[in-house]
């Protein structure tokens, strides 16, 4: 047992960004599974911890928090090194601004939840669900693009030259794209701070396919 335990789901690009600011911040937590698929994010348990009945939920000595970018900055303010956001204001809204283009932008619109009300009040199968992801997800990463690409405070990463907030968000979004085949040749940015943030052991680490249940 650890001061820490994250309820969370291995292919839940929520979850991929908090394992990874875990894993950077060197902080060792409990890991709890909860499949989305069999429902049990909506357990009588889990909604104690998070009414919403999403993932992640991070369980600290000073109760349960949800929400993945609450979580981390949680994390940044409580274990500072190393910091996930710039100490200047200007640098800490930009970084925010970055990653709210995956987080409020893209990710609300395509996560789990929304795959499924689409399937069964419309109709949708495997492939409209897909397009519809990819829809969203390409429109995200289009503003995404030209952001980093245009502003010369992007650099190795989101800003400037070391991994942050914005990065996790993207990182964990460009691996959910690859499930649904999402284009991303148009984003030489974005792939070229994806390749340095798989360099990254820690987020790495992080990815879907190195979780216990992945199965």
């Amino acid at each position: 047992m650890t001061d820490l335990a994250l309820h969370n789901y291995f292919r839940s690009s929520t979850s991929v960004r908090v394992r990874a600011a875990l894993n950077l911040k060197g902080l060792a937590f409990d890991y709890i599974p909860l499949s989305l698929l069999k429902g049990e994010q909506a357990s009588a348990e889990h909604l104690a911890l998070n009414p919403s009945g999403l993932v992640p939920t991070l369980v600290t000595p000073q109760g349960a928090l949800p929400q993945s970018l609450a979580i981390i900055e949680w994390l940044d303010e409580v274990h500072p090194e190393p910091p996930l956001l710039p100490a200047d204001p200007w640098g800490r809204a930009r970084v925010r601004s970055l990653a709210h283009i995956v987080a409020l932008d893209i990710h609300p619109v395509n996560n789990l939840r929304i795959l499924k009300h689409l399937e069964a009040e419309f109709g949708a199968g495997a492939e409209g669900k897909a397009a519809w992801f990819r829809k969203w997800a390409s429109a995200g990463m289009d503003a995404l693009e030209t952001r980093l690409s245009s502003d010369p405070e992007t650099g190795d990463f989101c800003h400037k030259n070391k991994v942050g907030l914005a990065d996790l968000c993207l990182y964990a979004q460009v691996l959910n794209n690859a499930r649904f085949n999402v284009d991303m040749t148009p984003y030489p940015t974005i792939r070229r701070i994806h390749e340095n943030c798989l360099a990254i052991p820690a987020l790495n680490d992080a990815s879907p396919e190195f979780q216990p249940d992945a199965g």
